[in-house]
């Protein structure tokens, strides 16, 4: 029997507000998964999980507004997610996939495991 040696790496990294944890999380969970997530989708997404579902005219236009992008543009990418299903309906409402919602308001621990073979 091969001998194995389990390589344990521990990263630290501090951010300003839950946004950018939010952004930090979805954009491992797009590279890990492979979605190939832009920055613009990643954005949208972590605003999403943070203010629930935004289907209202005011939080579309709050986002629109923090991260200088429009309307259209906004709905393009909610059209996108959807099909990707990390957002989902929710009667008429998009919101993210429940099973990559979290509590951005506490501090995160998280634990990948990466296998070869």
């Amino acid at each position: 029997m091969e001998n194995t040696t389990i390589i344990f790496q521990r990263l630290r990294h501090s951010v300003d507000d839950e946004f950018e944890l939010a952004e930090k999380y979805y954009s491992l969970l797009s590279v890990v998964n492979d979605l190939g997530l832009t920055r613009r989708e990643l954005q949208l997404v972590s605003f999403m999980a943070i203010k629930g579902s935004i289907s209202y005219s005011k939080l579309k236009d709050d986002f629109c507004e923090k991260y200088g992008t429009t309307v259209p543009t906004f709905n393009n990418l909610v059209c996108k997610l959807n099909k990707m299903k990390v957002l989902v309906r929710d009667k008429k409402r998009a919101r993210v996939n429940p099973g990559i919602v979290i509590d951005f308001e506490k501090p995160l621990k998280l634990e990948i495991n990466l296998i070869y073979g």
